[in-house]
């Protein structure tokens, strides 16, 4: 999700689709829709098939690497999500994963 300075949604966009137990994004994916809808930060999600909500090592480390890519840009990741079918989350944000 992009968000302006008021931390209103201004565009909500599906960067990566993974296969069935793992995904390779690159932080250019993900801060490509950002830049381009001028926005302030981003809220990132992704869902976990398994049902298991709890935050992989890959989860906490890409959650880092774009933690620092958006300090570079400009462009604060706000929190990262991970859901399941059963509309269930955990946010690394909370879990202290990042700053």
């Amino acid at each position: 999700m992009c968000l302006n300075t008021k931390n209103e949604v201004v565009a909500v966009h599906r960067c990566h689709i993974g296969s069935l137990n793992s995904s390779i994004v690159h932080p250019r994916e993900v801060f490509k829709a950002a830049i381009l809808n001028n926005s302030a930060s981003i809220i990132v999600a992704h869902q976990h098939p398994s049902g298991d909500v709890t935050p992989s090592r890959e989860d906490v480390e890409m959650t880092k690497r774009l933690a620092e890519a958006g300090r570079i840009l400009g462009i604060e990741v706000l929190d990262h999500l991970v859901i399941n079918y059963k509309a269930e989350y955990t946010s690394l944000k909370e879990r202290g994963f990042f700053s």
